[in-house]
């Protein structure tokens, strides 16, 4: 087997995603779903497709692209975990001249918020 693999891509982060999702159409097409065995077994050739491949270049640009899309949707979701976990100490106002976004903290009555970007000064109820 190790010598049949020599010169070729193998399996990648995008190969093991696809994997995943070709078994998850697979286990769904037992629910008799219209189209899904065959969405999963293209998605299974495809998979094997790329592990075969002697087009280590082209395999590693597709690999690469899916994981900045990933690190995106990751960074993405880390942020508005961040943002819901903020809500519960903290209230997020907006300047109403520029709409500059400001952070302040809860249950300090009516303050008074100047805005670091324009000068800005507009009340609020936090």
């Amino acid at each position: 087997m190790m010598r049949f693999m020599q010169g070729r891509y193998g399996n990648d982060r995008l190969g093991q995603v696809m994997l995943i999702l070709a078994m998850v159409c697979l286990v769904l097409s037992l629910f008799r779903i219209p189209f899904i065995s065959t969405l999963g077994l293209v998605i299974l050739l495809l998979t094997y497709y790329r592990m075969f491949s002697r087009q280590i270049g082209k395999r590693a640009a597709e690999n690469q692209k899916y994981l900045r899309l990933e690190w995106k949707l990751r960074a993405k979701w880390q942020r508005r975990k961040q943002a819901l976990a903020q809500n519960k100490t903290h209230r997020v106002y907006k300047c109403p001249s520029c709409r500059q976004k400001i952070r302040v903290p809860r249950n300090r009555g009516r303050i008074a918020i100047t805005c670091r970007k324009c000068g800005t000064e507009f009340i609020k109820k936090t």
